[in-house]
């Protein structure tokens, strides 16, 4: 699977940066892959995914957010 991601020009993930972001998630999270129950060990996946893209996801810019344009109300 990563050599796909090497091919299309996306980075390798830096092991140091998901540490990061594994550390900084929230402790339910982190807890809950150890929990007995399925649902809540997929929540807590889930949450832990989530904290893992938000902290590798480069910033969006102000250029970037300013050529949106505002929906009319």
């Amino acid at each position: 699977m990563f050599f796909l991601c090497s091919d299309m020009g996306m980075n390798r993930l830096d092991k140091n940066a998901i540490a990061d972001a594994l550390l900084a998630a929230p402790g339910w999270a982190k807890l809950g892959l150890t929990e007995p129950r399925e649902h809540l060990r997929i929540d807590a996946a889930m949450e832990l995914a989530g904290a893992i893209v938000d902290h590798l996801s480069p910033p969006v810019s102000r250029a970037i957010a300013g050529e949106q344009q505002a929906l009319a109300l």
